[in-house]
């Protein structure tokens, strides 16, 4: 008997793209996932592929992206706690997911956010599915942290950058993470202070979750890792590299994947 496939999307910002040319490799290899679970970048491909919306069709909107086509700059930045505002990303995935709330998706999805007054990590799983998401994605200081329920929301990639652990609750069987970030490369300082900021920020949430990636070694059947190099998350650029590495990993992937949900 077939066992229950859940399929963990880890942030990344622009290597996320990763994500859809890995989808579209299992896709093509007829493997269908049970239970999805996304963080930032793997929280919106996620939630395009639990909607039943094809990844080549994600994929032909997502390379042609700019920052300019999903965020704009808030008026007064300081006030607004962020630089710059998702309305035009939540514009974009409304084109393919509308209103729908998680009830009404074709696959169980959840993805993760951070909590700034707790300080934890939150499961979002009900509620509308675009608003999660975006809560998913807002990385701090870049983007006007959401609120749902009362709760002040942002990238839950601070905490929890591969969220493996929704899967088990899920009811997911056999689990394969796809970290699109990996360690970290060797970066020479710029000497400008958002550069340094991002880099420390990267270099915490990297040892974390090399950690977490050991503690849950015996629930996550396949960590699996794109060949990205260098590729600088935070540059919207790149992205058809990024998808073809996705892609290539889906590929190398396919029977591994398939033998551990029939065998």
């Amino acid at each position: 008997m077939r066992k229950k496939l859940g399929l963990a999307l880890g942030s990344g910002g622009s290597r996320g793209v990763a994500h859809i040319g890995f989808l579209q490799a299992l896709e093509e290899a007829e493997i269908k996932a049970d239970f999805v679970s996304g963080c930032s970048m793997g929280a919106i491909v996620g939630a395009c592929y639990c909607a039943g919306v094809s990844m080549q069709t994600v994929k032909e909107r997502m390379l042609k992206l700019r920052l300019s086509r999903i965020a704009s700059l808030n008026v007064a930045p300081i006030k607004n706690n962020g630089l710059l505002r998702m309305n035009k990303a939540r514009k974009l995935l409304e084109e393919y997911i509308g209103g729908k709330t998680f009830d009404e998706l074709e696959i169980p999805f959840a993805c993760v956010a951070t909590d700034l007054d707790a300080g934890e990590i939150v499961k979002l799983d009900t509620g509308n599915v675009i608003d999660a998401a975006i809560a998913s994605s807002s990385i701090p200081g870049a983007f006007t942290p959401a609120v749902i329920d009362g709760k002040t929301l942002v990238d839950g990639g601070i905490l929890d950058r591969v969220p493996t652990q929704e899967l088990v609750e899920m009811g997911a069987e056999v689990i394969v993470a796809v970290d699109v970030l990996g360690d970290l490369t060797i970066k020479q300082p710029t000497g400008n202070l958002i550069d340094t900021l991002l880099r420390c920020i990267d270099i915490m949430d990297t040892r974390s979750t090399q950690r977490k990636r050991k503690s849950r070694s015996k629930s996550v059947d396949l960590w699996l890792e794109p060949d990205l190099g260098a590729m600088d998350q935070y540059k919207i650029k790149n992205l058809q590299f990024a998808y073809d590495k996705g892609y290539e990993l889906g590929k190398a992937n396919a029977e591994e994947i398939k033998r551990l949900i029939e065998e």
